[in-house]
């Protein structure tokens, strides 16, 4: 009876064994952790840098293997918009007190990586060009979100020299991905289903 009792008890204390999970673990704060929303604006601001300066080296590729006219305008026309919103973000931190600093942006290398692979398992012609936009879309909308994230917290910590500069860079984006629609929609897609 004892050797039952014993091998009993060895079951309930594996029972009571907590496992880590998500909700049970805490993650340390990195040294350099954001303590309020001006650290997280800054930080955010290094994002998107970092996501600015390797659009540049992106878009001539994406523009190289686009053969729609319009498309490969429209990214040319795009890449120089990207040079001056480096200038705008360039002027943030100079109204913030600090040197433009970038760190990688994991978020954009996915995307631009994803840009990657769109075009080396596609064929050239509509079908990589309908894929270009809609890797381009992608960036897009990221960065939408992310201008339009740093316009919020621009305002509400009365940073209004960069306030005025996210919000010329967020219109930009927006225009962009308007445009972008427009090419695919006026018979770049219904050219890639025969293609």
């Amino acid at each position: 009876m004892e050797t039952k009792s014993a091998s009993t008890k060895k079951a309930s204390a594996k029972k009571t064994v907590k496992t880590p999970t998500k909700s049970n673990v805490k993650t340390p704060a990195k040294k350099d952790a954001a303590k309020n929303l001006s650290d997280l604006f800054e930080d955010s601001l290094k994002d998107i840098y970092w996501a600015e300066k390797a659009l540049t080296k992106a878009l001539p590729k994406m523009q190289k293997n686009a053969t729609d006219p319009k498309l490969k305008k429209a990214i040319g026309d795009h890449l120089e918009e990207t040079k001056e919103q480096i200038k705008r973000l360039e002027a943030c931190f100079k109204a913030l007190k600090k040197k433009p600093q970038a760190k990688k942006c994991d978020a954009m290398q996915g995307l631009l990586d994803e840009g990657k692979s769109i075009m080396e398992e596609t064929k050239p012609g509509a079908v990589r060009d309908a894929g270009i936009i809609a890797a381009s879309q992608k960036v897009e909308h990221y960065e939408i979100a992310t201008y339009g994230t740093l316009a919020a917290y621009a305002k509400i910590l009365k940073e209004k020299d960069c306030l005025k500069q996210l919000l010329s860079t967020l219109d930009e984006e927006k225009n962009c991905n308007d445009l972008l629609s427009k090419i695919a929609d006026t018979n770049l897609n219904s050219k890639a289903i025969n293609d």
